[in-house]
């Protein structure tokens, strides 16, 4: 998978919009982060993994423990590492959806009525 295939995959969530400059490079739902690559000033070499939350940290233990995802520098818990070259599309969507509806799930009662309707 490339990095614009995952960016488009990541677009196709309602309210989903990619950092400015001067922030993480990170796809982002009501201004939290549901994928990361790392930071902008590295945008144009940002292409080889992916950092997503999942449902809870035990998922993100069994998928590094099986070696579907990895430990990612800098984020703890429920966080893990997609490398985006080993990726097919329909896991990389489905990792995405989990880490966009947990974030999106996560956001106050208003910040959730402000976004786009959720399509399944």
């Amino acid at each position: 998978m490339t990095r614009a295939e995952f960016d488009t995959l990541c677009a196709r969530h309602p309210g989903a919009v990619l950092s400015g400059p001067g922030e993480l490079d990170a796809w982002k739902v009501g201004g939290k982060m549901f994928a990361c690559f790392g930071h902008t000033d590295t945008r144009a070499t940002n292409d080889d993994h992916a950092v997503v939350r999942c449902a809870d940290a035990e998922m993100a233990r069994m998928l590094i423990e099986t070696g579907a995802a990895g430990k990612p520098a800098y984020f703890r818990g429920a966080w893990v590492r997609l490398d985006l070259a080993a990726l097919d599309a329909d896991e990389a969507a489905h990792r995405i959806a989990v880490s966009y509806d947990t974030i999106r799930a996560g956001l106050t009662k208003k910040a959730q009525a402000a976004l786009p309707p959720r399509e399944d």
